[in-house]
């Protein structure tokens, strides 16, 4: 074998032609798989992303963890206030393009009631502008039951009696949910410990498919061979 890739390219060698032509072949081939492994990996990297970066609709919310929005259209006045963080708590509505609508609970920042109040004045018919509706971001956090008693106590004050539901300790959860949206929390960076280590790969694939365009991954391979051989021949040699 050394003879034979020892041999001239322009000799124009039969022995040689052939076994360049298998080379090409072969090189081909490889790099027709990397270059699959690579457009493989960039959906599953743009995949990944696209969840790691996902925004779920409330409904669709399972953790806290979970970063989510309400669509709103009528709010309520606060009714719970928490002086330490100067969040104020709020009903609000979120309509569905059926008609249908549901009742949530989100935590603003107190001073940033001017951002809602158009939508809170016309849901008490202060005025009768339709405001334009507001998506609001954040996390849940779980309703205690300080806040569950005063949410009990005021949502007669804002759910029109036709309307009007019974709202108990027991069925609180079914109808509200057992969390409220904090607006107030920004956004957390997810790490991914899944795309970290495609994009890992990705980065190999690339390399070596660079390596066996420009006829170096020969090289990487003997590297390799010759780091395996020399495991090989100390772990026979203990023996």
């Amino acid at each position: 074998m050394k003879k034979l890739f020892s041999i001239n390219k322009n000799a124009g060698h039969i022995i040689h032609q052939k076994w360049y032509e298998k080379r090409l072949l072969f090189k081909s081939i490889i790099c027709l798989i990397y270059l699959i492994a690579i457009t493989i990996l960039v959906v599953c990297i743009y995949q990944l992303y696209e969840q790691k970066m996902e925004i779920l609709p409330w409904g669709e919310a399972k953790t806290v963890d979970d970063y989510s929005y309400i669509t709103i259209s009528k709010m309520s006045e606060k009714f719970a206030y928490f002086k330490n963080s100067n969040k104020e708590i709020h009903f609000v509505i979120e309509e569905e393009d059926t008609g249908q609508w549901h009742i949530y609970l989100i935590a603003i920042d107190a001073s940033s009631y001017d951002k809602y109040k158009d939508i809170i004045d016309y849901t008490y018919e202060r005025t009768n502008v339709i405001p334009k509706k507001i998506k609001v971001y954040g996390y849940p956090v779980v309703i205690d039951d300080d806040l569950k008693n005063l949410a009990i106590q005021n949502i007669k004050n804002f759910v029109p009696a036709e309307n009007e539901v019974e709202i108990t300790a027991d069925n609180f959860d079914d109808y509200l949910t057992n969390s409220y949206l904090d607006t107030t929390i920004p956004r957390r960076e997810k790490f991914s410990y899944v795309l970290c280590l495609v994009i890992i790969i990705l980065i190999i694939v690339i390399l070596m498919f660079i390596l066996t365009i420009f006829d170096q991954d020969r090289k990487v391979y003997r590297k390799v061979e010759g780091v395996y051989q020399e495991k090989k021949k100390k772990l026979f040699s203990r023996k």
